[in-house]
Formats: C-alpha cells, structure tokens, sequence
C-alpha cells in the first residue's frame, strides 16, 4: 500500500517572490537595511525567510505567507524612511510585535499615514506604532487624556515630549509634573530636604525625559522660574491651572476622589495628560483605583481622549515584553488561595478597559 506525503498548503509552501522599491534612492535604502544589513536580518530570524537585494532590488524566499508579510513589512517600512521617520533595531521590532503575519499579509496598497513627529530642542520625537501614534494625535485634539498599559509602552516619555513641543511652541504657559507620593511596596522612611527634594525620587523619570529633550542647564532654569513646576498630587487641591500642560504620572495610585479632585483642577488653555498602569497598584488594601475607576466613568465623555496601550506596545527590551506576558499568565492561573494572599495591587487589578 503506497502512502503519498501530504501536499504543502499555499500558506506553508516554500515559494521565492521579487520586489522592486521606488524611488531607487540609496541614502534611504541603506536606513531600510540598517548597517551591515542588521534590519533585513532581523526581519529573517523573525519570520523565518531569506532576504537578498541588490540596490532596490529584493529577492524573498520562504514559506508563502511569511514572504508576503515581509514583503509588504518592507513596502511600509520604506515609505516611512522616505517620509523621514529614522528605523532602529527596537522601531523595528515593534512593527514586528504589532502586526502579526495576518495583518501584514494583507494587501500592501494601504496608504501609510504620515507620522506626528514631536519637535523639541534636543531632538525630534518619532512615536513607534500605531497606538504611539494614536495617543500623540489624540493629546493635540483632546484637552484631556488617558495613556492606560503596561511598562514600557512609552505613555510618560510620549507625554512629556508633547508638553516640551507645546511649551517651546508658546501653546502653553509652564508645565506641570504631578505623582501621588505612593511608596511601591518598600518602606523609604524620612527623606530629608525641602518639599521638592522629598518628591524628587518619585518624579525622576519624568526630569530623565525633560533632561534628554532640554537640556540639564535649561530645565534647571524652567524650574526656577516655575515655568516647570513638580508638585505632589495632595497639594493641587483649591488649585485652577490655566495655559498649563499638566502630567499625572502613575495615576493607578490616585483614590476615587485624588481623580477626581485632579481632573477639576483643569482651567481654560490647558491640557492634561494622565498615564498609569492598572496592573502595578500599591495603595493600601481595600482602596480602589482612581485610575480603573475613572476609565469606567469617562471612556465615553466627549473631549476626553483614552489611549489603550498592550504588551505588544513595548518598546524597551525584547525580554521585557516576554515578562509582562508572563506574569500575565501566571496571575491567570492563580488559585483562589494564592489569590487572597495576593497584595492589595493584585486586588485592584480590575477590568480597566470598558
């Protein structure tokens, strides 16, 4: 009895397609390819293909679908680099985390839209994706914003580059850095100095962004001449900011009424961008979440914009994604014991999206 081997789908066949890229510029086909070709290697080890060119020319080899996903994966790509957005390692790799073989395989004819590039002194600010791009877009059209997702996504560096942008642009008047003054699960004691030295370790990474776009010496003088202010989220209250560009940073650790009192500090001319993490909560038990609260109340008011930003979003370290996803899985599986023996974070990680 003879047996016949199974015939390969289309999808997994092995199939070998060229692709031509215009304009045959090569300034803008060396930033596609990276140097020494380390772009196209990523693309390969990612989707289990072979990629050779010459000048604009390409030639693609592999399993049907995963060289037509490459192929539109470099269509795209390369209208962006024309359009001038710069192509790193980690750019690259979030494209790759975004769009799954299924969506890049699809027709390629889609127009690439333009990307909101943030202008500072320092630098030009490209956000990576569809969701970085989303949530830029939608702090210039919204007074205010909601950036909601894991580490890593970009929700505070993204925030701080647009109030840098709208300063500098004379939209606003000053800038406002807001945290609660929520210790993160470890006892930190007394901290000596005056009110903004004591609230300093909690707003670093938002002085490591202004730094990397202003400058250490220009955000110094900001400070000085309240032109940028940090304050704790407990003294806005009685509080009207006008033509102001105010950032609550790590919102998860606001209550009900923090939330609240905050959003009506908000005056004519102003924006204001709220970031959090509904998965890293550390008020004290019992207490729910200002920021999964309000994600609940005001996902449908007009003139407040919500980003929602997942694990695919990351943008730091492969591996950083990875952890994110495992202790995702790992919460899902946990048993009703280890669940109330779960800390207070634990308890309030609700449904946040509607």
């Amino acid at each position: 009895m003879n047996s016949e081997s199974p015939t390969p789908s289309p999808a997994t066949a092995s199939t070998q397609q060229s692709l031509t890229l215009e304009p045959n510029d090569p300034r803008h086909l060396a930033l596609l390819c990276g140097q020494l070709d380390s772009h196209l290697r990523q693309i390969e080890k990612r989707l289990g293909i072979t990629i050779h060119n010459r000048g604009n020319q390409f030639q693609l080899t592999g399993q049907a679908s995963n060289v037509a996903a490459a192929k539109n994966l470099l269509i795209h790509l390369y209208a962006e680099v024309c359009q001038g957005v710069g192509l790193s390692p980690e750019s690259l790799h979030l494209h790759l985390q975004q769009s799954g073989l299924e969506h890049l395989a699809e027709n390629a004819e889609t127009p690439v839209e333009a990307i909101q590039v943030i202008r500072t002194k320092r630098a030009s600010v490209k956000p990576r994706g569809k969701n970085q791009q989303s949530y830029v877009r939608t702090i210039k059209l919204c007074d205010i914003n909601f950036g909601i997702g894991p580490a890593g996504t970009g929700k505070t560096f993204l925030a701080v580059a647009c109030a840098v942008e709208a300063l500098l642009e004379e939209r606003v008047r000053r800038i406002l850095l807001v945290r609660p003054a929520v210790e993160a699960g470890e006892k930190l004691g007394f901290l000596p100095g005056d009110l903004t030295q004591k609230i300093d370790p909690y707003l670093r990474p938002l002085y490591d962004a202004l730094y990397e776009m202003l400058g250490f010496e220009t955000v110094n003088k900001y400070i000085e001449r309240n032109i940028i202010e940090v304050a704790p989220l407990a003294f806005m209250r009685g509080r009207t900011l006008n033509n102001s560009f105010i950032i609550l940073d790590e919102a998860q650790n606001t209550t009900r009424e923090q939330m609240k009192m905050f959003l009506t500090r908000i005056g004519f001319g102003s924006t204001a961008v709220i970031t959090g993490d509904a998965t890293q909560i550390d008020l004290p038990r019992g207490t729910q979440s200002g920021l999964t609260h309000v994600s609940n109340i005001l996902h449908e008011v007009e003139g407040i914009g919500f980003t929602w930003f997942g694990n695919k979003d990351v943008v730091r370290h492969p591996l950083v994604q990875r952890i994110v996803e495992a202790y995702d899985a790992a919460e899902d599986k946990a048993t009703p014991l280890d669940a109330g023996r779960e800390s207070n974070r634990d308890k309030n990680r609700d449904k946040s999206r509607p």
